[in-house]
């Protein structure tokens, strides 16, 4: 049986991996809203309309998990990925509104291999996910930790 597609060795320096669409709804960033960041401008169309943002519009961290769905069906979950010690950085450069049809991509910046840790290797990425009209609404930087093929086999 073969193991995952992606391994440390498979995430090349400067290598790209395209993750796809997201269709956002109204409902779900309502839903998410509701939950997690219940600002007027996340709950309602007139009162997302009144503000700066334009419309109603998806919490930054609604962002932010809509993109680890993307990154999870992309190429985590077929992977041997260890998790993440943590962001470098997160910028959300536009509004997600309601209707927006997401894509996104993460560069390999880095990648060495873990001192301490044989088997274990960091990788750094740059993501974006952009809205339908190829405006960069979320941009991060990350390091992700995964195993070597050897490793993942033993």
């Amino acid at each position: 049986m073969a193991g995952p597609r992606w391994a440390y060795e498979d995430l090349e320096v400067g290598s790209t991996i395209e993750l796809g669409e997201k269709n956002v709804s109204a409902a779900e960033i309502i839903e998410f809203a509701a939950e997690f960041d219940p600002q007027p401008m996340h709950l309602d169309e007139e009162a997302g309309k009144a503000s700066i943002l334009g419309g109603l519009s998806a919490s930054g961290w609604h962002s932010c998990a809509m993109f680890m769905r993307m990154m999870c069906d992309g190429f985590i979950l077929d992977s041997t990925s260890q998790g993440s010690p943590g962001l470098e950085y997160v910028r959300w450069k536009k509004p997600v509104l309601a209707g927006d049809t997401l894509s996104g991509h993460c560069t390999v910046l880095a990648k060495r291999v873990s001192k301490t840790k044989p088997g274990l290797g960091f990788v750094t990425v740059r993501s974006t996910m952009t809205n339908q009209r190829g405006e960069t609404v979320l941009e991060l930087e990350n390091t992700g930790m995964f195993l070597t093929r050897e490793a993942a086999s033993a």
